[in-house]
């Protein structure tokens, strides 16, 4: 957890508006389930939909109350789902390790045991409006932790979280704090040789919204992170309302305050990948120079 690492200018971003990708880990391989047990449960969570393909290899399911609408016409948006496969997690740097909060703990061991992967993905849903989206992935991810029980652990590839299954099966979050539960990762570092933070969120931009930044010091980093989660869900639920030079409440004693405002400026962001972040100066407390 100590390690340090250097910026990367040359790490570009995931291309906002790409499929949201989950991978399912797994102890043991599995079976596809059957077609009739598939369409039943994501009918429960997805609303109506229609199986146009089912085999060991696939599984793709039409959302009919989700269509995605282009310049040469209208669709339902598709979510595949493919069989079972071996997984390794030796793709994962260091880098992304660190950042893995919600499982620090149990992080080696799954990556240790689990030695097979189920892959869903969303496909055209980057035309829906993103609480739209964020919704519907959320309802695909509810289906897909019913479907396979046994998974350990759910790894969003957007974001670089990794959630216990458990979590994800038993979780009671409604609205657009689901997506931001799982599909926006909030980041911490220490910048070296300094008191500075940097707190940041990654997976915003699967929704064509702004991640977040701050830059820091004087302040405990987890009531940061915490305004970070609350903004990210404001945003979301908003449709972007913060404009750039604009201000949003701070923080007081690790409360919002309305008493205190931070000034919103859209920049690059200090740590890679390399995209514009919506970044926040905290005042008295934030780094670099900032006013």
């Amino acid at each position: 957890m100590n390690k340090v690492f250097k910026q990367n200018r040359e790490e570009k971003g995931g291309r906002p508006g790409a499929p949201f990708l989950i991978e399912l880990l797994f102890r043991e391989p599995v079976s596809m389930p059957d077609k009739e047990s598939m369409t039943a449960a994501m009918a429960r969570h997805v609303g109506t939909v229609d199986c146009f393909c089912h085999d060991e290899k696939t599984a793709g399911f039409a959302a009919l109350g989700h269509v995605a609408e282009f310049k040469d016409g209208k669709c339902p948006v598709q979510l595949m789902i493919t069989g079972c496969n071996a997984f390794s997690a030796d793709n994962f740097d260091e880098f992304l390790l660190s950042q893995m909060w919600d499982c620090v703990d149990e992080r080696d061991h799954i990556f240790e045991e689990c030695r097979y992967q189920v892959v869903a993905v969303d496909m055209l849903a980057a035309a829906l409006p993103a609480l739209e989206r964020a919704n519907l992935d959320m309802d695909f991810l509810d289906a897909l932790a019913e479907l396979f029980p046994t998974c350990e652990a759910f790894y969003f590839q957007n974001s670089g979280k990794l959630i216990l299954g458990r979590e994800v099966r038993e979780h009671r979050i409604e609205g657009a704090g689901r997506f931001i539960r799982f599909g926006v990762n909030v980041r911490f570092f220490k910048v070296d040789g300094t008191e500075d933070m940097v707190v940041d969120t990654v997976g915003m931009s699967t929704l064509f919204l702004p991640d977040l930044q701050y830059h820091f010091h004087g302040m405990d980093p987890n009531w940061v992170v915490n305004h970070a989660y609350n903004t990210a869900a404001y945003i979301l639920e908003n449709d972007s309302p913060i404009k750039d030079g604009e201000t949003i409440d701070g923080i007081t004693d690790g409360a919002f305050s309305r008493d205190l405002q931070w000034k919103c400026r859209y920049e690059e962001a200090l740590i890679q990948p390399v995209r514009e972040v919506l970044d926040i100066c905290m005042g008295e407390n934030a780094s670099g120079g900032r006013q």
